[in-house]
């Protein structure tokens, strides 16, 4: 079985966007180097460019992509990028957690599946993902995810902006304080700080 993490892009001072889902710079680092993440990666859908990143990003994200076979997101999310038209950034499936049914018509050849809950989202993820990784989204999916003891490690990806209010990178945590394992500080890119953190467990 592969490891599960929870990851995104988040500011120094833990936003993944402003109230209005608004990035702002969080993302510039994926568009200012000279490395493609990726072979395709369907430029129309994500962001209008292709992502090229720093050598030591390119690096660390590609050897976390190539891993991840299941990518693990709320319906928020979903609708926001209109599930990336069908492609998702990486993974083989896309699991969407939502009390709301796949859209009629949607990219029916696409590889996303819908699941009522955090908890069956994640084994539906564990069953699609064999022998390899899943990636979930942050925010409130990926914050009750580590707090019901689904997560292995959290991956954030900081950029040094200070947003001072937004949506948290962990959402609404319920359960009180969760103690994480000491800071691996995995690499250093160009506009961004690569750190990864183990998640004790009882």
């Amino acid at each position: 079985m592969g490891t599960t993490y929870l990851h995104a892009v988040a500011s120094l001072d833990g936003y993944i966007a402003d109230e209005h889902d608004d990035v702002g710079p969080l993302h510039e680092w994926y568009f200012r180097g000279d490395h493609p993440l990726v072979d395709d990666d369907h430029a129309e859908v994500h962001g209008g460019a292709p992502f090229r990143v720093s050598a030591a990003s390119a690096e660390y994200v590609r050897g976390l992509w190539a891993r991840q076979k299941v990518l693990v997101v709320g319906r928020h999310q979903f609708d926001l990028t209109n599930g990336w038209e069908g492609h998702p950034p990486a993974s083989d499936h896309v699991v969407v957690v939502s009390h709301r049914p796949r859209p009629a018509d949607w990219h029916p050849e696409a590889p996303y599946h819908f699941a009522g809950s955090v908890a069956h989202g994640l084994a539906l993820a564990r069953e699609l993902a064999g022998d390899g990784d899943i990636g979930v989204g942050a925010g409130d999916v990926g914050g009750q995810a580590l707090a019901l003891g689904l997560v292995d490690h959290v991956a954030i990806d900081v950029v040094p902006v200070v947003f001072g209010r937004g949506k948290p990178y962990f959402g609404a945590v319920a359960g009180g304080h969760l103690l994480l394992g000491d800071p691996d500080v995995v690499v250093r890119g160009d506009g961004v700080l690569h750190l990864r953190y183990s998640v004790r467990r009882g």
